[in-house]
């Protein structure tokens, strides 16, 4: 049977409209209120609150929750479930997200819609597993091989882990791909206060399901009813006799390896129907950018200390700015570039030593400083910490 989502249940499992809760907790709202109807997962600190959440709501709304048998299993499932007609999501954290990159292309090269919620903790290997960092930015953009491209959401906040959730699973309809929210320690273990949407504030993406002649769909290839790159969807069951494979295939979706041709044409394609989005993808947080002569760069846990310093020293005078990047990826290129024309320095605060600031450096224009802030060892930094970049560089 189809999953039918349900707005009146799902409010009634959710409770009061508003609430102090934890940001995982959050994103498993936002899975819920974006009709997520299937969750494949496995406990790991600390994103095992997201999953254990939704445990306890999604049968109660008829959709089902499983617990596989390590994360490379629970992506797997995701991923069928996703081809038999569910919206699908899972959760994790550094470890159990290296585990899931091959499944991650696997997902990519197939153009299989689902979220992976990565609540990041410090690393490599066990690393520190009760305490935040921002280590795996890069994995998300260049973790599985070959040609890709990434979309990845950095919520600052518990109400902005529901929203951005929300957003995940309508960018990964839309354009038929994993979608990832890179949230951290800190802000999956706060506790804030959440306002949960009405039904009429929100804006929900559907897949478009193949609806033409069953004997002349193309399920890989340009739309035969929408123009533009993403393929109408097949869904297991409707009668489409749909081959899914993570060969280079052509646009009947058969494999073919040894093909140039074929591979530049699928790749190419599975990459710009996102990079060709880009500016429509960009969504950052201006603050104080106006006359600013400096500017922080910063994204998720970052971004709320950043505020703070940027508050101080514009009590101290200083022409200082924020821009926030709540999508990472793709990384807003173009947004970056305005920027390093109009401020002479940039700085960029990260918890890790150093991954989103290459890209920053990378489209800074020349005369434009890129300073690095690191911190690792599983703290925040302190506003007063990245007040003091400021007044080193006066």
């Amino acid at each position: 049977m189809r999953y039918e989502r349900d707005p009146a249940r799902i409010r009634k499992v959710l409770g009061d409209k508003v609430q102090f809760v934890q940001g995982d907790m959050a994103a498993a709202y936002g899975g819920l209120l974006a009709g997520c109807s299937f969750f494949g997962g496995y406990p790991i600190t600390p994103a095992s609150e997201v999953a254990e959440g939704i445990a306890r709501m999604l049968p109660r709304v008829k959709g089902t929750f499983i617990q596989m048998e390590d994360e490379i299993g629970s992506l797997a499932a995701v991923i069928g479930a996703a081809w038999g007609g569910a919206k699908a999501m899972t959760s994790t954290s550094g470890p159990g997200f290296s585990l899931m990159m091959e499944n991650y292309g696997y997902a990519i090269m197939t153009e299989t819609p689902c979220v992976i919620v990565n609540v990041q903790r410090t690393g490599p290997s066990t690393g520190q597993p009760t305490l935040g960092a921002q280590g795996d930015m890069m994995q998300v953009r260049w973790g599985t091989h070959g040609d890709v491209e990434a979309i990845a959401l950095a919520p600052s906040t518990v109400q902005e882990c529901l929203d951005l959730t929300i957003e995940a699973f309508n960018l990964s309809e839309k354009y038929r791909h994993p979608v990832c929210l890179m949230a951290d320690g800190e802000i999956g273990h706060l506790r804030e206060k959440l306002v949960i949407p009405d039904e009429d504030e929100m804006t929900l993406i559907e897949r478009v399901p193949a609806t033409i002649d069953k004997d002349k769909f193309l399920p890989f290839g340009n739309s035969q009813t929408r123009d533009n790159k993403v393929p109408d969807f097949p869904t297991f069951g409707t009668g489409y006799r749909t081959y899914v494979t993570g060969l280079t295939h052509n646009k009947k979706g058969f494999p073919a390896t040894d093909k140039q041709r074929d591979h530049e044409e699928l790749i190419t394609r599975l990459v710009t129907k996102i990079s060709d989005d880009r500016e429509k993808l960009t969504n950052v947080e201006r603050v104080e950018l106006d006359d600013a002569e400096t500017a922080f760069v910063t994204y998720g846990a970052s971004a709320r200390p950043t505020e703070s310093a940027v508050a101080t020293a514009r009590k101290n005078g200083m022409k200082v700015g924020m821009l926030r990047l709540k999508t990472v990826w793709p990384f807003p290129r173009r947004t970056i570039e305005e920027l390093s024309k109009k401020v002479n320095k940039i700085i960029v605060p990260e918890m890790n030593l150093g991954q989103i600031v290459h890209s920053v450096r990378e489209y800074s224009c020349d005369g434009c400083e890129v300073t690095l802030a690191p911190k690792v060892g599983g703290e925040m930094h302190l506003p007063d910490e990245l007040f003091g970049y400021l007044e080193a560089r006066k």
